[in-house]
């Protein structure tokens, strides 16, 4: 894939070099030359000096040919206008924008755009890590309005089932893994200690779940 990265600070010489070494075509674009300096030295990719709000600069870049455009700067409202402009101006669909401070995701919210929140998706997993060590995130989708979590069984569940384990919403099981092998579990099947179960959930259906293993079952 042909690919612009806007932002060339920490996270956009990172992305911009995962994408360079699993070979693609990447761009940088960045107002500041010095910061090209945080990309590697073995990073072949192109480097453009400029504002990225301005067509020219863009169009020296490659917008009008390319697959993908990452904008990742400090600055939200500016990620706003410049995704804006590549999908309304050059007709590129593919954007995925940075929020880098949560109280202006709203801005990029409302050009419904694709975006990643470092700093809350970050405060979510530190959290997590910290106060729920039973519970581990798997995978993560959008900011983390929905996550896949790993649950190991504890002994106090064995010979009870997924229906009194899992709320009645926003919860729903994705696999369970005993001995080595994985099933497609259904909410009456019966849970063994030591059963590693996936399930997809929102924040209050975590939350429930873990209020569930925090109390046991009914006796």
């Amino acid at each position: 894939m042909n690919i612009i990265v806007v932002g060339c600070g920490r996270v956009g010489a990172e992305l911009a070099y995962r994408l360079y070494k699993k070979g693609h075509s990447v761009t940088v674009i960045d107002q500041t030359a010095s910061a090209f300096a945080n990309l590697p030295p073995d990073f072949s990719g192109r480097t453009v000096e400029g504002e990225a709000t301005n067509q020219n600069v863009l169009e020296r870049a490659g917008i009008e040919t390319v697959d993908g455009l990452a904008v990742v700067t400090k600055n939200d409202p500016m990620n706003a206008v410049i995704a804006h402009l590549a999908r309304s101006q050059y007709g590129l669909n593919n954007i995925v924008a940075r929020n880098y401070d949560p109280t202006y995701r709203y801005v990029l919210e409302a050009f419904d755009l694709h975006m990643v929140s470092s700093s809350s998706w970050g405060a979510q997993r530190l959290e997590e890590m910290l106060a729920h060590a039973e519970l581990y995130t798997v995978f993560s989708a959008g900011n983390g309005e929905v996550e896949i979590y790993e649950i190991r069984i504890p002994e106090n569940w064995d010979e009870h089932t997924l229906l009194e384990m899992l709320p009645d919403e926003n919860c729903y099981p994705v696999s369970l893994t005993r001995a080595g092998t994985a099933t497609l579990p259904k909410m009456d099947t019966v849970l063994k200690s030591n059963d590693i179960v996936l399930v997809s959930a929102t924040f209050d259906g975590i939350e429930a779940v873990r209020k569930n293993l925090q109390a046991g079952p009914e006796v």
